[in-house]
């Protein structure tokens, strides 16, 4: 009916179509990563098929595979959004917030074949994410007043997330990298003071954390290689001489003379730009863009450090972690601040040279150099680095750790499964749903490990009924264990994003009943 006022283009899917296309496109998403899912999950291979750039990356993280892809259905486009959002929140648990998602839809899809109403399943979801909640709260422990234990308990959260990433095998080596790089911060947790520089060759055991900042550029021709109490200018200022830049200009001679003259008042112009940077009293020139031959050779003559295309990142963090500001324009020095360090010097990383900045203003500046076979297994272990460096700080904030390996799943769906027996009415079917679909999860990991997951499930089951809530998976030998003795832990803010995000986008997604699709509005002339 709708479709005699609407424009030509405009599509309309109701009802059962429009739950159905909704359910299909998000189940379809979380099946897609379900696989790379813990410890022993499998990797994909992102492969880009545009003319210019045929490049390839493996990865198993949620996120970057989810934002690869391109996508056509709205409620999958839902998952993309959490697992982002999960991303920059926590940093990890992306994949395992999509899959939550795609199981309770595909809980939700049975119930509605059962002529259970959508509104009642989302109001036995909110009950159930309420006691699941209260359940995860109360099995967090908090050991931040102990600064030891503290550190020993982000040890354990960083080697966990590392275990199903790419450097899993030496997960001990980069959990101490990571946690030692987020120690260094003193809780300001700005990772812009961390940096991960990337070089070919070596292995991934050789990658190594450097006390300072590294600046993969070159020092100028002639320039000192090594300057100790250094006073740093950062600037994003053009160094080329001063041509005249009036687009359709033109300037015309009547002999060579004079254009040697033109040229020389370019370089005069430029000549005094130069010395009102020195008068800063600077003896290191840092600046974001190029330094040409005149203004190199005018710094060499003072004995100044010059480092050109410092790019706009770069300079940025430079002026972080040195506690100076980027300048533009020289002319009123007593306005600028300059940044300090204690020696800059040229070192050797592999055949490559680098420039180390130590002694920072701003003492948690450190860089993490990462070593490895080839660059698709930098990449990767740059995304595994980073994920543990994010859920680090969020532990900073929120020191709270439970026990991974599926415990806590286990715990909140036994949690619900006891609120269930007291709950009148059919939102209780909702909330035995929401219950089975925690249990997925722990069973979509034993899966991935080649092992019984109906098995595994069932003892992990029996043990928590018995009062064994710290028990879950033991991926490594196809058991159960005590995950506080296995030292298996995970950020209680990453689990309790993953909880609320995937609930609630399972629940908007479950209310769409019509998806109207819109034509954009033609343009008359074009």
């Amino acid at each position: 009916m709708e479709a005699a006022f609407m424009d030509s283009g405009t599509t309309v899917d109701k009802g059962e179509n429009a739950r159905l296309s909704s359910f299909i496109g998000a189940i379809a998403i979380a099946d897609l990563v379900k696989t790379t899912l813990g410890p022993k999950g499998m990797d994909k291979i992102l492969q880009r098929i545009s003319e210019n750039d045929q490049s390839i990356s493996v990865t198993n993280d949620g996120a970057t595979i989810l934002k690869s892809i391109n996508l056509d259905n709205a409620a999958a486009k839902v998952l993309v959004d959490i697992a982002k959002v999960q991303d920059d929140e926590v940093g990890d648990g992306t994949t395992s917030v999509a899959v939550l998602c795609g199981e309770l839809l595909r809980e939700a899809e049975d119930l509605i074949n059962q002529r259970i109403h959508p509104q009642t399943i989302a109001e036995g979801w909110r009950l159930a994410r309420k006691v699941a909640r209260a359940a995860l709260e109360a099995s967090a422990i908090d050991n931040s007043a102990d600064e030891a234990e503290f550190r020993e308990d982000l040890t354990r959260i960083a080697s966990t997330t590392l275990s199903s990433k790419l450097v899993t095998y030496e997960k001990e080596y980069f959990a101490k990298l990571a946690v030692d790089a987020v120690m260094r911060l003193r809780g300001s947790n700005n990772l812009d003071h961390i940096q991960v520089l990337k070089k070919p060759g070596g292995h991934l055991r050789d990658s190594y954390l450097e006390e300072g900042f590294l600046l993969d550029k070159k020092i100028g021709v002639g320039q000192p290689k090594r300057i100790e109490n250094a006073k740093i200018l950062l600037a994003n200022t053009s160094m080329d001489t001063d041509k005249i830049k009036i687009y359709g200009s033109r300037v015309r001679v009547d002999s060579l003379n004079k254009v040697a003259e033109i040229e020389e008042a370019e370089k005069e112009r430029m000549r005094q730009k130069c010395e009102k940077i020195i008068a800063h009293g600077c003896n290191v020139f840092i600046n974001r863009q190029l330094i040409y031959n005149l203004p190199e050779s005018i710094f060499t003559e003072r004995g100044i450090m010059a480092i050109e295309h410092a790019d706009f990142d770069g300079i940025e963090r430079l002026a972080a972690v040195t506690g100076g500001e980027v300048a533009s324009t020289f002319d009123r020095p007593d306005l600028v601040t300059m940044g300090e360090c204690d020696v800059i010097e040229e070192v050797m990383i592999g055949e490559d040279k680098v420039i180390r900045l130590g002694g920072c203003k701003s003492g948690e500046a450190c860089s993490i150099v990462l070593r490895g076979a080839s660059s698709h297994v930098l990449d990767e272990a740059e995304r595994s680095l980073h994920d543990a460096l994010c859920i680090l700080t969020a532990t900073v904030k929120d020191p709270r750790i439970i026990c991974g390996g599926g415990c806590t799943e286990i715990l909140m769906a036994q949690a619900i499964d006891r609120e269930v027996e007291s709950t009148p009415g059919k939102k209780a079917l909702a909330m035995a749903s929401f219950a089975r679909a925690l249990r997925q999860l722990p069973s979509i990991v034993a899966d991935n490990g080649g092992y019984d997951s109906a098995e595994l499930v069932t003892q992990l089951r029996a043990a928590h009924a018995a009062g064994n809530t710290t028990f879950g998976l033991d991926m490594y030998n196809g058991t159960i264990g005590d995950m506080r003795e296995l030292g298996v832990a995970e950020s209680f803010k990453s689990k309790l994003c993953v909880l609320l995000s995937a609930s609630e986008a399972a629940e908007m997604i479950l209310r769409v009943d019509d998806i109207i699709k819109c034509a954009p509005r033609a343009r008359d002339g074009y």
